[in-house]
């Protein structure tokens, strides 16, 4: 495909009632902040089998792919590398099971969603995470300067529900 690398990826929020489960990563583990439970796609699952297991693996919590609701999509292109990193957004509101004790990725906390915006987190996922709780799918498109190490684009689109 024209010499381009696609890496794919997933994240799913799990919410009960107003309040949503983050990951609070350390440093260490690169991304640190309050994130999601995310990862990358194991080929050849698709993107709902991927969002289900890296809950399970993140969190201990089981969900069923039939179950995610679909929020929508998140693009990093980088024209220099000739690399796109695309995301997979879901929202999920059923699951079994409990919280592990020593989670892979961090600590797990619930949190309201309103309080959740005054966690640390990174900017994307900050800008990203209110659009999980808004009617209709969302599409963030940015292309990245590695030089500069800025955006030359940077697009959030809302996109109605049907």
């Amino acid at each position: 495909m024209n010499g381009v690398t696609y890496g794919m990826y997933t994240m799913c929020l799990v919410q009960d009632g107003d309040k949503v489960l983050l990951i609070n990563r350390p440093d260490k583990r690169g991304f640190p902040g309050y994130l999601g439970p995310g990862g990358k796609l194991d080929f050849p699952e698709s993107f709902t089998e991927g969002a289900a297991r890296e809950v399970g693996e993140e969190t201990g919590l089981k969900v069923r792919p039939e179950d995610l609701i679909y929020k929508g999509v998140d693009e990093y292109v980088v024209p220099k590398t000739n690399y796109r990193y695309i995301v997979f957004n879901y929202l999920v509101k059923a699951f079994e099971g409990e919280l592990l004790q020593n989670p892979p990725e961090g600590e797990l906390a619930w949190v309201t969603v309103d309080e959740a915006l005054q966690l640390p987190m990174q900017p994307w996922f900050r800008r990203r995470f209110p659009l999980f709780f808004q009617e209709g799918t969302f599409e963030i498109s940015v292309v990245w300067d590695e030089d500069a190490q800025e955006a030359l684009e940077d697009k959030v689109r809302i996109l109605s529900s049907i």
